[in-house]
């Protein structure tokens, strides 16, 4: 009998009409009925492998797409981080402005005026996820205060923020600038 390598070539050169059938049947009466099931058992483990394979590599496209969108969010997130922080400094100096003035003046139109401009600057800031940070009497946590000074109060816990000299801001959970403070002993 002729190897399928052959009659396939005796086909192409028009030397043999063998139709694939007979070629197919002729090869598989050759190897045998136990070799046809060793081949069927292979190729179903194959078949298995392939979809495994497949499997591990749609499961790893979807982590990977869960990834670039958890970093896209990050990204979106931290985007403004450098203008809010040049910003943070107007929002100081505006405080300053209306802490600087005197009682009688709270009443005037001027302090209304900078009081609501520094009132919608943090909230629009605000809609992009910047936050303050905890003022006083909240415990003191060196992630997000900075002491500049310690002092002894009655009354008060230790650890404890007794005063805020410039406030912190954190944008989502990361902290742009702390807040300095004075803490109790």
């Amino acid at each position: 009998m002729k190897s399928l390598d052959e009659k396939m070539e005796m086909e192409n050169d028009g030397s043999s009409i063998e139709t694939e059938d007979d070629i197919i049947k002729s090869y598989e009466e050759k190897e045998g009925s136990e070799d046809a099931s060793n081949q069927s058992e292979d190729l179903t483990k194959e078949i298995e492998e392939l979809k495994s394979s497949l499997q591990r590599l749609q499961a790893d496209f979807i982590n990977y797409k869960r990834r670039v969108e958890k970093e896209k969010e990050q990204i979106s997130i931290f985007a403004n981080e450098k203008i809010m922080t040049e910003l943070l400094p107007v929002i100081d100096n505006l405080e300053r402005a209306m802490d600087s003035c005197k009682e009688e003046e709270k009443e005037s139109s001027i302090f209304s005026g900078v009081e609501l401009v520094q009132k919608q600057l943090i909230d629009s800031l605000g809609k992009f996820g910047l936050e303050r940070i905890c003022d006083e009497g909240c415990d003191f946590d060196p992630n997000f205060h900075h002491a500049v000074m310690q002092e002894e109060v009655e009354g008060v816990d230790s650890e404890k923020i007794v005063a805020v000299f410039q406030k912190g801001y954190k944008l989502s959970e990361k902290v742009i600038r702390p807040s300095m403070v004075k803490v109790s002993k």
